[in-house]
């Protein structure tokens, strides 16, 4: 009798805890919110808007490997974890670093033209199937990080004036096309040996950087600019390194 307690109690713990995963994803739509907020103030600071969204970023990065280690998709079966994740993750990767991109008036206008066919993209990106390629550790076409691009977009427009948002809106336009073209980019959580651990602890110190810049944003040192650049390339060569060698 008192095994099957235990069972049960182990059982209990095992379900509340899955469940937790939900929630913690779920969580990352009251950043969302506070981003939001923030882009409606009468003169928005965008740096309070890109912390918000690295919190949500933050949280993404932690709930896929705290679902598989706690296998939420068999005590929390009820629930899409993935559909609520893909949801939160469209707002803060992609709707709303792109909206603060038009709010600040970042790009020539109209601003719009450049930012709705990148928001449709990566919807249609999100909604392939076949985006996450868990198995071979890729994402296919570019995984809408539009967080980062808005993050550089700011810096150049306002460091380089029409220069840079010219650059930025030809930019926008080359990662608008990726994200629906067929090529491959590394999931960093997923990318296999010995890549897994180059990517994720470099991954960590980019965004420590970036976060460390964020206080004077959008007035960064060009040199402090051009080392933020090293993870990025590094990040793009390698992914299209590890997609030529697995294609073949």
């Amino acid at each position: 009798m008192r095994s099957l307690e235990s069972d049960k109690a182990k059982q209990a713990g095992r379900t509340v805890r899955a469940y937790s995963v939900h929630v913690l994803t779920a969580s990352g739509i009251v950043f969302a919110f506070l981003a939001v907020a923030e882009l409606f103030a009468a003169a928005p600071d965008s740096r309070w808007v890109f912390g918000w969204l690295a919190i949500a970023g933050i949280i993404d990065a932690a709930d896929g490997p705290l679902a598989r280690m706690w296998d939420v998709k068999t005590h929390a079966a009820r629930i899409g974890g993935g559909v609520i994740d893909d949801i939160v993750d469209y707002l803060t990767f992609t709707f709303i670093p792109l909206l603060l991109i038009w709010r600040m008036g970042w790009l020539p206008d109209p601003a719009a033209l450049w930012v709705v066919p990148a928001m449709g993209a990566s919807l249609f990106g999100f909604a392939n199937t076949r985006a996450k390629q868990t198995d071979a550790g890729f994402f296919l076409g570019f995984p809408s990080y539009w967080n980062i691009i808005a993050y550089y977009v700011g810096i150049l427009v306002v460091q380089f004036g029409f220069a840079g948002a010219v650059f930025s809106a030809v930019s926008i336009v080359v990662f608008t096309v990726l994200t629906v073209v067929p090529v491959r980019f590394i999931y960093p959580n997923q990318v296999a040996p010995p890549w897994r651990g180059p990517i994720i602890i470099g991954g960590i110190a980019w965004v420590a950087l970036l976060l460390a810049l964020l206080p004077t944003y959008p007035t960064v040192p060009l040199g402090w600019l051009a080392i933020s650049f090293v993870y990025p390339a590094f990040y793009f060569a390698l992914s299209a390194y590890l997609d030529a060698t697995a294609r073949g």
